[in-house]
């Protein structure tokens, strides 16, 4: 899943892509680079970042989706809270939802899925982008956010959502400190055997930055993909990256080795 932000402010390509066509051209060059999904935003959710109204998250996201969708026949995902921007961009082209607040930020959002018959994100965040880092506090960081999902996984088929659409996300880096990142890493295994893919956001997040010293996100690329395959190790179906051309060959060697070892295996 390659990353389009169109926003100013995302923190690691804030401003780069922010027009229409800068972002329709970015979103064809990570389709050339390999990647299955773009997703498309244009709200940041980083920490500390204020919300964005509706008309301007409309404006920034629906003419790209219409564009791509135009060009190509690629699947488009669009990141959003807002059922209004989530009814738009499935008209216009978007065949996934991604929602980093698992369908609660918008009342209105489980209906709109539920009618859509698309596959829904379901992110797992504590608190609001705002406010998130400050302190975030858990008892049992694992188990905590694996109930959270199963509890959204079953509002999302009481309201009429197929178990069989969902995709769940731990949601590194929202919510959470460096321990906690590292241990929901470690214990991503557990997320794969909730009985729903498993998507994987670690590109070049804070985390990395944290563990290497690596202030500048667009050079945290090496720890990125060290998630990124430790993830796939552990049973994660989606990634999604800024990096598409890099984590396509690295998936493609680790891919080549992991059939090659069970292919010889000797039992």
């Amino acid at each position: 899943m390659g990353i389009v932000n169109v926003t100013p402010d995302s923190f690691s390509d804030g401003g780069l892509f922010s027009g229409v066509q800068a972002a329709v051209d970015h979103a064809l060059k990570l389709l050339e680079e390999g990647a299955d999904i773009i997703d498309i935003g244009g709200e940041s959710t980083r920490p500390g970042a204020e919300p964005v109204p509706l008309e301007t998250e409309l404006q920034r996201v629906i003419p790209v989706i219409e564009k791509l969708a135009a060009r190509t026949g690629a699947q488009i995902s669009v990141d959003t809270r807002k059922a209004a921007v989530m009814r738009a961009a499935l008209a216009a082209g978007a065949q996934i939802v991604n929602d980093v607040s698992a369908l609660q930020y918008d009342d209105d959002s489980l209906g709109v899925v539920a009618r859509s018959n698309c596959p829904v994100v379901l992110m797992h965040g504590k608190g609001d982008p705002r406010n998130m880092q400050d302190n975030p506090q858990y008892e049992d960081v694992v188990g905590e956010v694996l109930e959270y999902l199963r509890t959204r996984a079953r509002a999302c088929e009481a309201a009429g959502i197929d178990r069989k659409r969902l995709i769940v996300d731990p949601g590194i880096g929202f919510g959470k400190n460096l321990h906690h990142n590292l241990a929901l890493l470690a214990g991503l295994w557990r997320f794969a055997q909730l009985g729903m893919p498993v998507l994987l956001g670690v590109s070049r997040k804070r985390f990395i930055g944290a563990l290497s010293g690596e202030a500048e996100p667009g050079k945290r690329l090496a720890g990125s993909l060290a998630a990124a395959l430790h993830g796939v190790s552990q049973g994660v179906r989606f990634l999604r990256v800024h990096d598409v051309a890099a984590t396509r060959q690295a998936l493609d060697v680790w891919q080549a080795i992991d059939r090659s070892g069970k292919k010889n295996k000797v039992c």
